[in-house]
């Protein structure tokens, strides 16, 4: 599917512009005349000859962030509340952003609503901005006629979902500052501090410790093989993000987090509270079980409990019951199986799961804020390491040459 910028008359003879996506010249031609309109100019788009992206994108912003799709979705909301046709909705919205990404997006939505399709067939186009959930609420409200209630949850969702980002970032942001300006320091005094000392220790022929001598081999070898240490790391990092990508090294990854110390219990706290958020709310537009568990295990941010979550919407497919297929995940606590097993007798397993969810985010939120209080003393033993390590190997030989003198 390529994207085709086109010129021509619309049925009343007045001159319309804009971008459309089809396989082809020849399709786009016959979409556009399908449309009643009588093409002038259609050629490749720009931003299919920058690979995807125009120019103006790639200089000022080509990205879409969480906080615009929450602008977006509230003022959907609000609009589709009030009744106003999807299109005029659309392109209201899109004259009024600054962001050249989210208005390519949105056109190319009103072009999509223009030819007969949904809004879920014209967002389904977009799926980096665009989710599983996304588009099954939207779909959801499109058959169920409550729209406005599909962009209501989506808002509060993706709100939450921003929050929790912003108190994860805060409190890694100190450890991270620490052990940047740690690194900084290490890199400072291998390649210019030891140095230094070395020459005038090998001055004066004295016979140095074997710290001093570590140290002084470490500093030579960095000095010496800087461009070999950066290309290695930036190997590594590559590799990393590649295996990390990867279907088996993804999944993996994920299972490993949820098992580092201090930070693996908040990984899948967060995990399990999208999974109730995101269950809770297909649940409550009336979407199948195994559809939405289906959804939820691409959208919990975790390869490892969306395998499990997927798995439970296998067994569910089976006739098994919800409960029993929690149970057999082995990634929810007794409480939580308590609460789904009694939501699904009951019939209130939204209502359960909003529940679930605000323990989960009480959890992480009490994690989170208790992260920077237990990594404090880890940070300060790393740092007195390192300064012991500096004395030994810098200082030791500038005393036993003190008392020589002496």
């Amino acid at each position: 599917m390529a994207s085709f910028a086109y010129k021509g008359r619309n049925i009343d003879g007045g001159l319309v512009d804009g971008i459309i996506d089809a396989a082809n010249l020849d399709a786009a031609a016959d979409t556009l005349m399908g449309s009643r309109i009588t093409p002038i100019e259609l050629k490749l788009a720009e931003d299919d000859v920058l690979g995807g992206r125009s120019l103006k994108q790639i200089l000022i912003q080509d990205k879409i962030t969480s906080i615009e799709l929450i602008t977006f979705s509230r003022q959907m909301y609000n609009l589709t509340k009030a009744g106003l046709p999807l299109d005029r909705a659309i392109r209201g919205l899109e004259a009024s952003l600054s962001n050249p990404a989210m208005r390519r997006v949105l056109k190319s939505v009103i072009q999509s609503l223009e030819r007969g399709n949904t809004l879920s067939e014209g967002m389904s186009q977009h799926p980096k901005v665009f989710n599983d959930l996304f588009l099954s609420l939207v779909r959801v409200g499109e058959n169920t006629g409550r729209l406005d209630l599909a962009f209501q949850d989506l808002g509060r969702y993706m709100e939450i979902e921003r929050n929790t980002d912003k108190q994860l970032k805060s409190a890694t942001r100190y450890p991270m500052f620490v052990l940047m300006a740690m690194a900084g320091a290490l890199a400072v005094v291998t390649v210019f501090v030891i140095p230094a000392f070395s020459g005038v220790f090998s001055k004066l022929g004295a016979d140095l410790p074997w710290q001093t001598k570590a140290l002084i081999a470490t500093s030579d070898f960095a000095v010496n093989f800087w461009p070999v240490i950066l290309s290695l790391i930036v190997i590594g990092y590559g590799s990393f993000q590649y295996w990390t990508k990867s279907a088996k090294g993804g999944l993996m990854w994920d299972q490993l987090r949820l098992r580092m110390p201090l930070v693996g219990t908040i990984f899948e706290r967060i995990a399990l509270a999208r999974f109730a958020k995101t269950f809770a709310i297909l649940g409550r537009s009336g979407v199948p079980i195994v559809t939405a568990l289906n959804v939820v295990a691409d959208v919990v941010g975790n390869k490892y409990i969306g395998k499990q979550v997927a798995g439970m919407g296998g067994g569910v497919s089976r006739g098994e019951s919800l409960y029993l297929t929690a149970q057999r995940s082995e990634i929810f606590l007794p409480l939580v199986l308590q609460m789904i097993a009694v939501g699904e007798e009951s019939g209130s397993l939204p209502e359960l799961l909003d529940e679930v969810s605000d323990f989960y985010d009480g959890e992480v939120e009490y994690d989170l804020s208790r992260l920077t209080a237990s990594i404090e003393p880890i940070l300060i033993m790393f740092i007195a390491v390192l300064v012991l390590i500096l004395a030994l190997g810098v200082f030791l030989p500038i005393w036993d040459l003190g008392a020589a003198a002496r």
